[in-house]
């Protein structure tokens, strides 16, 4: 296959801060040489600098997406894979819009589904998700090339624990198809009938539960460990068109023994296999 890792190395508006220099960190870890290892031709392209307004969250996340979400377009009109690593949640709006992505797998300890009328500490990332389903930051997202909301019936939520009050009524009533990883094929099944044609794959690494892989600051016991989400992953992924990937959230001051990297390389070899299979659409 060929693939087009691009870095959005962002956390929070600052450039390589925090999560932000977890893409950096990933590449350096062996990322390319292992999934050029497993067959792929594999190139890296980075958006760099962004924005007019360095260090304000908002205007350089979204600056963010709108990169991306040309980057991605020009990657997949050259017929090449995109993933995506980067420190915030909220890119997968700008990978979902160069993709023309219909529905989404959301893997997540939070629900990032805030907005900023619910969300207690501002944080833009906690309305990630929201603004993917389209229920804030509209103008904002509208002004991302190519961005749809998607509906929340083609919404994936996956080992999804630590909730806000406000997230957890919302769940009530949204459509949003909810699950643990050991649920994935039940999962999938009502994706597919909900009409899921482009689906863009997200993980947020510290859906891992910590005492399996440590990602980042904000972990929650009782997620998966690497081997059950990638099981989860390939098994979503058999059973619908999945047409880009997003990696999030991987800050390496909090991994000493640098141990996610090559975890990251193994989730993204079988991922990509599976995506690769006969049948399955690119």
């Amino acid at each position: 296959m060929k693939l087009s890792i691009i870095l959005a190395s962002y956390d929070s508006g600052h450039f390589h801060g925090g999560c932000g220099q977890g893409p950096d960190a990933l590449i350096a870890g062996g990322l390319v040489e292992a999934l050029t290892l497993a067959g792929h031709e594999v190139d890296v392209e980075d958006i760099g600098k962004v924005g007019d307004e360095p260090g304000r969250e908002i205007a350089t996340g979204f600056a963010v997406c709108n990169a991306v979400a040309e980057k991605v377009r020009a990657v997949r009109e050259d017929g090449r894979f995109p993933v995506v690593l980067t420190g915030n949640c909220l890119t997968a709006a700008g990978a979902v819009a160069g993709e023309g992505a219909d529905s989404i797998i959301w893997a997540d300890q939070h629900g990032d589904l805030n907005t900023p009328e619910t969300s207690i500490y501002g944080f833009l990332d906690g309305m990630a998700l929201s603004t993917v389903l389209g229920l804030c930051w509209k103008p904002m997202a509208l002004e991302i090339p190519g961005f749809k909301p998607i509906d929340p019936s083609r919404c994936i939520l996956v080992n999804a624990r630590d909730l806000d009050p406000d997230e957890k009524k919302l769940l009530e009533t949204l459509p949003v198809i909810r699950t643990e990883c050991g649920g994935a094929v039940g999962a999938v099944t009502r994706l597919k009938a909900a009409g899921a044609t482009r689906t863009h794959m997200h993980i947020d690494l510290d859906v891992h539960d910590p005492k399996e892989l440590q990602a980042n600051r904000y972990t929650t016991e009782g997620g998966p460990n690497p081997v059950q989400l990638r099981r989860a992953a390939c098994i979503m992924a058999k059973d619908v068109p999945v047409v880009g990937i997003t990696i999030s959230a991987y800050d390496p001051a909090f991994d000493a023994q640098a141990e996610v990297p090559p975890l990251v390389g193994q989730l993204l070899t079988e991922l990509l296999a599976t995506v690769e299979e006969p049948g399955a659409a690119l």
